[in-house]
């Protein structure tokens, strides 16, 4: 007959032409470590000339696992948690499961909980949370009664099912102003991010204890919304600051907690006739990609996004095993440049 619609290979079609049984070419699939390496590469020639492809929707039948992680995560605006998605997408895949993300347009409790009951409801198998601010704490406990939950927060408190993965972002925080201290800078000030972000409170976290440590005392805080606009007006006054104060008793140096506010604050000084690193040495946070290109080269913290987003899977996978809650972390990295030497 010809014309009709070309068959689907299947598995026992994979066993025939390898010579072997379905349930090894389902070993294969499955457990290849359990499999003699002679008769795995049989199988797995056999399913490359035929192009079987294993269907998912049947296997989730039997299993009783829909393969698919729910990614809830903060408005792709903010580089953290977009970056961070789009590395737990990237992991994710890389273990054979798919994901389902929704973004969240505000940090209102309704929405939020409504982003966890849609996932829940298609049957998810887990769910990452990449909402770092405080008032998603409620939705992931009633969320965790039905699946497994990992949250991305430094500062949220592993508890029954839930786990939690974070880049030590206090750590980062302490490396900044340690560095600055090290070039000499005494009077350090902070733009802050958004209260209610868990990462912001922990970088802050660190910039306040990395001075008492050293036995200095803050030069200040302004706060900031992540945006270049509001580092650009914190930077106005940390301007009329150093101009009013005189370069004996003025802030030296200002940590931002990201570097949109940093880049808005580098604009900032030079409007104001404030030279960096001269008279204000500015540090970032993040290492958006163009960072190296401001003008002075930003001095800022990488994190490491792509070994965030494969700790997230192990950790679920490991909750979906049945471990109880933990916490896990991932150390950044400070990047030196033009803007703080």
């Amino acid at each position: 007959m010809t014309g009709g619609k070309r068959r689907r290979p299947s598995m026992v079609d994979v066993a025939r032409l390898a010579g072997v049984s379905h349930q090894t070419v389902s070993r294969v699939l499955n457990s290849p470590e359990g499999v003699r390496p002679a008769t795995r590469e049989k199988v797995l020639k056999a399913i490359e000339e035929l192009g079987y492809r294993r269907n998912m929707a049947a296997r989730a039948l039997v299993t009783a696992s829909s393969r698919l992680i729910g990614v809830v995560t903060a408005s792709s605006e903010f580089f953290g948690p977009a970056s961070t998605a789009s590395a737990i997408e990237a992991a994710a895949r890389a273990e054979g499961y798919g994901t389902l993300v929704t973004s969240l347009r505000t940090s209102d409790e309704g929405e939020i909980a409504e982003a966890f009951t849609f996932l829940v409801n298609r049957g998810v198998d887990g769910i990452i949370s990449v909402a770092p601010r405080t008032g998603i704490a409620a939705s992931v406990t009633r969320a965790a009664q039905s699946v497994p939950m990992v949250v991305v927060a430094d500062g949220f408190e592993p508890q029954g099912r839930i786990h939690v993965v974070s880049v030590d972002q206090e750590l980062g925080a302490r490396m900044v102003v340690r560095h600055l201290i090290g070039a000499g800078r005494r009077r350090i000030a902070y733009v802050a991010g958004p209260d209610d972000w868990f990462d912001a409170q922990a970088r802050e976290r660190g910039w306040r204890s990395a001075l008492d440590d050293s036995g200095l005392c803050p030069a200040g805080r302004l706060s900031g919304d992540w945006t270049a606009e509001s580092g650009y007006e914190a930077g106005r006054a940390l301007c009329l600051q150093i101009a009013a104060a005189g370069p004996d008793e003025a802030p030296d140096a200002v940590f931002c907690s990201n570097d949109l506010m940093a880049l808005g604050l580098l604009a900032a000084a030079r409007d104001q006739g404030v030279r960096v690193p001269q008279d204000l040495a500015v540090v970032g946070y993040d290492d958006t990609a163009g960072s190296e290109f401001f003008a002075p080269a930003l001095t800022t913290v990488t994190q490491p996004f792509e070994e965030l987003g494969r700790l997230c899977m192990e950790v679920l996978l490991s909750a979906l095993a049945g471990e109880p809650g933990t916490r896990h972390s991932v150390s950044p990295t400070l990047r030196v440049r033009r803007s703080s030497v």
